[in-house]
């Protein structure tokens, strides 16, 4: 690639206010150490990895950590964090704002903050609040006012509410099933039907949910809910973005390609919580795969991202 040209729809920032709020509690991210960053190392990181701009967000945990007005506190102090990168590198980052869930009152004002006085690109959501996941009616109000913003809405996946199993960090297995149970929830709960303007990303390729898409269709119409239609199960489903976080693999890309719609495939790097060489290990799977259609490789490294961030586009 003769110059950085993708557009990182996954990319974590690490705000010092929120890696100190960890650190004072003890936790980390499903088991995953808190690395270092810094705008410099992620401007080297893109440079060297073809990357333009990284859409950044703050991972699991997230920001609340159990206190609904620290978590106001903290979402509010990294948010500001976040704007503040971004309008001194405004060609380089993006920015998706924390959410403070399942406080929804918090969440919604933090939202509406976020996106109309930071100008931040979109909001990030952990795929569960403390066991709640996306669907919850509880929610709602949030939906609904990000719906009216038309905003763009990246999930990211948090630890489920279960045991890790022994010597098997969050990130490695559990991240995957729990992405893939918020998006299921959220269609089933009609959340996909009821927002047709949010755009809602998920991460790692959607989970497993491109895989067993026609399983949830097949069984949500036969048994859970008959007076559903498999077609209208899986319009929602494909309603959702992707992004190829570590999931540009050989055996993954068939079938995110042949699940998705057309401009709903973008690219993802996961850094600095994957590490620059598991970043080399899929982009070099995303440039060496045989079957893209003409122009589906650079919609994917660019132009799907441009149309969800106008801004960035050239």
């Amino acid at each position: 690639m003769d110059f950085p040209a993708r557009i990182d729809v996954h990319q974590h920032i690490v705000p010092p206010v929120w890696a100190d709020a960890l650190a004072a509690r003890g936790l980390d991210s499903g088991g995953w150490a808190i690395p270092a960053w810094s705008p410099r190392s992620a401007i080297a990181m893109m440079d060297r990895q073809g990357i333009a701009t990284g859409v950044m967000s703050v991972t699991s945990p997230g920001t609340h950590l159990g206190d609904d007005a620290a978590a106001r506190d903290l979402a509010r102090a990294a948010n500001d964090y976040g704007a503040e990168v971004v309008k001194d590198n405004p060609d380089r980052f993006g920015h998706f704002a924390c959410i403070p869930l399942p406080d929804v009152d918090a969440a919604v004002a933090e939202a509406v903050y976020a996106l109309d006085v930071l100008g931040a690109d979109g909001v990030v959501l952990m795929s569960n609040a403390h066991g709640k996941y996306l669907g919850d009616p509880d929610f709602e109000p949030l939906w609904a006012e990000l719906d009216r913003r038309a905003a763009n809405v990246f999930v990211h996946p948090a630890q489920p509410p279960m045991t890790l199993l022994p010597g098997t960090p969050a990130p490695l297995a559990d991240y995957v099933f729990d992405t893939t149970r918020t998006a299921l929830n959220m269609v089933l709960n009609g959340v996909m039907d009821r927002h047709r303007d949010v755009r809602v990303i998920l991460s790692h390729g959607g989970g497993f949910l491109p895989y067993a898409a026609y399983r949830f269709s097949g069984l949500t119409s036969t048994v859970v809910d008959r007076d559903r239609k498999a077609e209208d199960i899986l319009r929602d489903l494909k309603r959702f973005y992707f992004d190829t976080a570590l999931s540009a693999s050989p055996s993954a890309l068939p079938a995110l390609l042949a699940f998705a719609k057309p401009g709903h495939v973008l690219y993802g790097s996961d850094w600095p919580f994957a590490p620059q060489e598991a970043g080399t290990y899929y982009n070099h799977f995303l440039e060496s795969y045989p079957d893209f259609t003409t122009g589906q490789a650079r919609a994917i490294d660019r132009d799907n991202a441009e149309e969800l961030f106008p801004r960035l586009a050239r």
